[in-house]
């Protein structure tokens, strides 16, 4: 398993935080308004798992994944 690029939709994004809860070191929220925003644009393999089901958790699937 290798890195994975990791693209988010600001747009579509709803605030809803299950991404940061998922994997905490590669998302996060801006204070004013809950939309997400990327601590690191590549997960390294041993978070790719965790950014996968941040992906899948998100409701307005604002969260993109590009295999690398």
């Amino acid at each position: 398993m290798g890195k994975i690029k990791i693209h988010i939709d600001q747009v579509k994004c709803v605030g809803a935080g299950q991404c940061v809860m998922a994997s905490p070191q590669v998302f996060d929220q801006r204070e004013e308004d809950g939309i997400v925003f990327l601590l690191m644009d590549e997960a390294p393999a041993d978070l790719v798992a965790s950014v996968r089901k941040a992906a899948k958790l998100c409701p307005a699937v604002a969260i993109t994944l590009e295999e690398q």
